[in-house]
């Protein structure tokens, strides 16, 4: 027998900053942003897409690859290092909150977001919040 092979690869994008496909669009809080210590955090972050949508959230600290913060694909609330965000179908949004940042949580934050119908994967960046704390 030789050797299976796969004919039914699909050539999927990531789009960085700001990329839409088929309607899609995923926007939030821009530019960069100074807290002090202990302040609370709040980036918003709304979608549009005619699919049902899995969210994310992505930090990149100085001098470090994309680390996946938090996903959503349903109406709840998800939470990892202190961080949480809220999937809500009815307002299109997935605002990142953190109740009291430290120096640590310096970094650029992404939403991003995937469009379950679409038969490719596709994240949908905007580009970034840069978030400095003091």
């Amino acid at each position: 027998g030789g050797a299976a092979s796969c004919h039914n690869h699909i050539s999927c994008s990531l789009f960085f900053p700001s990329g839409q496909t088929q309607g899609n669009s995923v926007t939030q809080t821009e530019g960069q942003v100074t807290l002090s210590e202990k302040a609370s955090l709040t980036i918003n972050c709304t979608y549009s897409t005619t699919g049902s949508p899995t969210l994310f959230w992505y930090v990149q600290h100085p001098s470090e690859g994309l680390q996946l913060l938090l996903r959503a694909f349903s109406d709840k609330k998800e939470s990892n290092k202190g961080f949480e965000a809220t999937l809500d179908s009815k307002s299109k949004s997935f605002h990142l909150e953190k109740g009291s940042v430290q120096v640590s949580d310096s970094a650029v934050y992404y939403c991003a977001m995937n469009d379950t119908s679409l038969t490719c994967l596709t994240l949908d960046f905007n580009s970034g919040h840069d978030l400095r704390i003091l």
